[in-house]
């Protein structure tokens, strides 16, 4: 009997190497996202820091021209950190939609690789029914040819 050949092979190559792709493009997104949400937490502690140094130096008695680059500063930092945020937020909408793409393509892969199975299961059924089918023809044929003598 031929060997087991699975129509489909072509289209699990390259639904694979889809998926392998788009698992790739989130992994670089998920990076992405890991900075962008270091980013805002340096920027948060920077505003922070200026805070607590701007307290004790009010504590300590500062001049206004000071008090005034403090509040700049600041708000200047608190600016900054809501900018970076939305650019996390869009990381995040855009690695949740890339996650989805990875979820569905696997599903993709997973479906044709459950049929290719079944496909073999049955292949493999359809050769052991055709070696008996064989050995019955041979056994028979032996016999015969035996038995005429």
């Amino acid at each position: 009997m031929k060997k087991f050949n699975f129509p489909l092979n072509t289209v699990l190559n390259y639904k694979d190497q889809v998926l392998d792709n788009l698992k790739s493009e989130h992994a670089q997104i998920v990076d992405k996202m890991v900075r962008q949400e270091q980013k805002v937490e340096e920027l948060s502690d920077r505003r922070n820091d200026a805070c607590t140094r701007f307290k004790a130096e009010i504590g300590k008695g500062i001049a206004v021209n000071m008090m005034k680059e403090y509040e700049t500063y600041i708000t200047f930092m608190q600016k900054k950190i809501i900018t970076e945020q939305g650019v996390l937020q869009k990381l995040q909408r855009k690695e949740e939609q890339k996650r989805e793409e990875v979820v569905e393509a696997r599903k993709e892969v997973v479906s044709i690789e459950k049929l290719k199975e079944k496909k073999l299961l049955q292949y493999n059924k359809e050769v052991l029914r055709s070696e008996e089918l064989f050995i019955d023809e041979f056994v028979s044929n032996t016999t015969s040819v035996h038995g005429s003598r």
